[in-house]
């Protein structure tokens, strides 16, 4: 949308009266109403509010094209929130010159350790576990141990001193340590090739060519970058060919979402069937990748019955698409096709991450409304609580959001490249540094795998819906506050009677299992029960049996039992081997009847004729 089309929408909007008090001791003129004879002088112009909302939104949405959408003034606030209040605590600043003391005298006797012992001295530092930067035995010699000791004894004191000031705010802090991690790992000596062993290590076996394939792969990359093209190797996981295979048909279509049925897989099939609703902040074939892993193939050679819903990518024409438009184009109506195909049968429902978010709604508000049709709820890396949202909540504040926003306003949508840049910085030793260190100045290529193209086949978010999760969830915290409103009333998930199947990863750092396992305190229903699995928030969740080093833990907590908190919960649930997908397809068996015909693909008779093949249009969508 053109600024002048939105310069036109809003010189039409009234503006909502200030109705904040006017402060003690400030003269104000009385207030007149139109009808009591406001002097048109006296009102404000439509007009000029436009612009200045335009000027002000223009001005945001520039600067995030600079700052990969972070507000500068919510970074700003943070760090003088931070710098305030440690220039009011010298006791702190006291113990922080104390702790570089002592810090560097553990330098300097492991220096001595190593210079008595060759290099053999216990490190004075250990990173953290997750931290891999230093594992190689390189490290360990000299000068590179000294070099990468020194480093992280410097990033422990930056930690330090951004934490534990008494006053600050807890997002702030948060805000400046992250920061501040963001900075020192920028100059990590494994970045940099004179203070990385490994990388003088493979410059001299190769004679340099490492260097010279290195700035090949960056000009390859930066070329697929300009032009909009997806990385190096994604051709070779074509949806349709090579990805998303699984047979089935496009039952229904509306302008948000494509409902795919997907053919039998066994001569008897459960009656109950499965309706899954992917998150719009991907494409839905993270669920139906390579047949290996495919977990709508799973399903379907486990004997059910599985529909799929497929969003469409919006465009700047779907800029005022709202969360309600999601629920009620996406779930209830894809939730109507199911009943028209299999009639008389309620439906086990299957919600991944933002779209379990969505599903929790549309049970919540089904609930209330008294509809019964849902058999199970199975909810995958879903958060319905946002308040220990992880990482992820830095970027939630009143400044942030309106920069956001106004970002979002100018182009209609939050772009692919800008959602990705979010999630990169929150692992960026691992999606960021890493890759430049390994394909820039190593020169290799790690070889593309079917999860690593889906992740780059992104998709957009329209500008209302966005700025509504954002705020009325993440903000806001309405749906597990009960102050969500659906159809213009609240919503409670206390009001939810069907079980419900909760799935956890343990390193999730878009939905934190301690957060997605707060679904006990909002559900009121006869029994939750919580799987932990190993593993992230994609390959935690795309868990095919037979794949190597997979885990989980499982406990079913039934209404009449109390409540036990996720530290306690961890240490009682057995941890077992293997893959989590027997175990949800014997919850589902369980709360299923008998195996029967299967149903005919569409139900022509009721307008959900089948139109044409799996995996459908909205998917091919760029």
């Amino acid at each position: 949308m053109t600024n002048a089309t939105n310069i036109r929408s809003l010189a039409v909007a009234r503006r909502r009266p200030d109705q904040s008090p006017q402060p003690t001791g400030f003269s104000r003129e009385p207030e007149r109403s139109p009808a009591a004879g406001a002097r048109p002088h006296e009102r404000d112009s439509y007009a000029v509010t436009a612009l200045a909302d335009i000027i002000d939104r223009s001005l945001n949405a520039t600067v995030a094209r600079f700052s990969a959408g972070l507000s500068p003034a919510a970074l700003a606030e943070a760090y003088l929130d931070w710098a305030t209040h440690l220039a009011f605590a010298p006791g702190k600043r006291l113990q922080l010159v104390d702790k570089a003391a002592r810090k560097s005298a553990r330098f300097v006797n492991y220096a001595r350790r190593c210079a008595l012992h060759g290099g053999d001295a216990e490190c004075c530092i250990e990173p953290l576990p997750q931290d891999r930067r230093f594992a190689a035995e390189a490290w360990h010699k000299w000068p590179f141990n000294l070099i990468h000791q020194a480093f992280l004894l410097n990033q422990q004191w930056w930690h330090n001193a951004t934490t534990g000031v008494r006053g600050v705010t807890k997002q702030h802090e948060a805000i400046v340590e992250f920061a501040s991690r963001q900075i020192l790992d920028m100059f990590s000596p494994s970045n940099f090739l004179l203070t990385n062993p490994e990388l003088i290590g493979q410059t001299a076996r190769k004679g340099g060519a490492n260097l010279v394939s290195g700035f090949q792969n960056l000009m390859e990359d930066w070329e697929r970058a300009i032009s909009g093209r997806k990385p190096v190797g994604t051709e070779q996981f074509q949806v349709g060919r090579d990805v998303a295979v699984t047979p089935g048909k496009v039952v229904y279509q509306n302008r948000l979402i494509e409902l795919i049925q997907y053919a039998p897989a066994t001569g008897k099939v459960r009656p109950e069937p499965v309706l899954i609703v992917p998150a719009w902040i991907m494409k839905y074939y993270i669920l139906d990748l390579s047949p290996r892993n495919s977990l709508v193939r799973y399903l379907t050679e486990q004997g059910f019955t599985v529909f799929m819903i497929s969003w469409k990518n919006p465009t700047p024409d779907d800029r005022d698409l709202g969360m309600e438009d999601y629920r009620r184009l996406g779930v209830m109506d894809a939730l109507d096709a199911v009943n028209a195909i299999i009639p008389d049968r309620k439906v086990h429902a299957v919600g991944y991450c933002l779209g379990g978010t969505l599903l929790s709604i549309a049970a919540a508000a089904m609930a209330r409304d008294s509809d019964e049709r849902l058999q199970s709820i199975t909810l995958l890396a879903a958060q319905t609580d946002f308040t220990e949202a992880g990482e992820l909540m830095l970027f939630i504040n009143e400044s942030q959001l309106a920069f956001l926003e106004d970002m979002m306003w100018e182009q209609g949508f939050l772009d692919t490249k800008q959602m990705a840049g979010a999630f990169q910085m929150l692992r960026s030793n691992d999606l960021v540094w890493s890759y430049m260190v390994r394909n820039y100045l190593m020169g290799e290529r790690q070889p593309m795998i079917d999860l690593m193209a889906w992740n780059a086949d992104a998709t957009r978010m329209p500008y209302r819906m966005h700025s509504e999760y954002l705020r009325r969830l993440f903000l806001n915290n309405e749906l597990a506050e009960g102050r969500y409103l659906v159809d213009g009333r609240p919503v409670a998930l206390t009001d939810i009677r069907a079980p419900i199947f909760a799935v956890g990863t343990e390193r999730d750092h878009v939905a934190p299992w301690r957060s997605t396992y707060k679904i006990h305190l909002l559900a009121d229903t006869d029994e939750v029960t919580y799987l932990l699995t190993s593993g992230g928030h994609n390959a935690g969740i795309v868990s095919e049996p037979g794949r190597d080093g997979r885990s989980y833990r499982v406990m079913t907590k039934r209404a009449a039992e109390r409540y036990v908190d996720p530290d306690t919960w961890l240490g009682q649930a057995r941890q077992q081997a293997g893959s989590w997908w027997p175990e949800w397809i014997a919850w589902l068996n369980a709360r299923s009847g008998a195996p029967a015909d299967p149903p005919a693909i569409g139900a022509g008779e009721h307008g959900y004729a089948a139109v044409r093949d799996a995996p459908g249009e909205y998917v091919l969508q760029q």
